[in-house]
């Protein structure tokens, strides 16, 4: 096995527009439980809740989310799964 090549450095890889945060782009202050529409784009198909990577929120506003999303299937706002077994 022939070992990897080295990864160009920052300044020479394709220019990255970095994605806005989409809870600062729309003026969310307060993740609401009872905002089911907000919280879907948040949770994936099969209904797990999508990394911070992919959604670019930050750590504080990933754990409002979380505790969201957990409160609103507590509540049958939201379903635990979209699959069915």
């Amino acid at each position: 096995m022939s070992p990897k090549p080295p990864k160009p450095p920052k300044s020479l890889r394709k220019n990255v527009k970095p994605r806005p945060n989409p809870l600062d782009r729309d003026g969310v202050s307060y993740v609401d439980y009872k905002d089911t529409d907000l919280l879907r784009k948040f949770i994936s198909d099969r209904g797990k809740i999508r990394s911070r990577r992919v959604t670019r929120v930050s750590a504080q506003q990933q754990r409002q989310i979380a505790r969201a999303v957990k409160n609103a299937r507590e509540m049958a706002l939201l379903p635990y799964s979209s699959v069915a077994r």
